[in-house]
């Protein structure tokens, strides 16, 4: 058995979202598994991790605009605000997507679909510079 384990750090450019398909690859090429699950975690509560489409751009500007309606900033009932209006809608969004992704590794490349790219979604206004965890473990 075989693992390897590395922290990327992420700038997001605030809200949006950021893909890191190739330093995933890239990672796992260089790991020796060749066989196996690839665990990725950010470790923030107010940006999250999907694996969406990478070949249209209009579907990052719909998800973005979809949990902008959905959990829009500046809600009156909302009682954590001491980071400001854009904190607590973004741990609702985190809330709402996921912080860890599980992929499995077939000939040291993690198994993606033609079209999916692996993204950090951030869910607050300024940029930032997040921590994403990969750890990889096979054979």
């Amino acid at each position: 058995m075989q693992q390897a384990f590395e922290t990327l750090t992420i700038a997001t450019a605030g809200k949006g979202l950021t893909e890191f398909t190739r330093s995933v690859r890239g990672f796992v090429a260089g790991s020796g598994v060749g066989k196996g699950v690839l665990t990725v975690y950010v470790r923030h509560t107010s940006c999250s991790l999907l694996i969406q489409e990478n070949a249209d751009p209009d579907v990052q500007v719909d998800l973005e605009g979809y949990f902008r309606r959905l959990v829009p900033e500046g809600m009156e009932w909302l009682t954590h605000t001491t980071e400001g209006a854009d904190d607590m809608p973004a741990h609702i969004r985190a809330a709402l997507t996921q912080t860890s992704l599980s992929i499995p590794v077939i000939d040291a490349q993690p198994v993606l679909g033609t079209w999916q790219g692996i993204y950090l979604f951030e869910h607050r206004t300024q940029p930032h510079r997040r921590q994403v965890v990969l750890h990889v473990i096979g054979e």
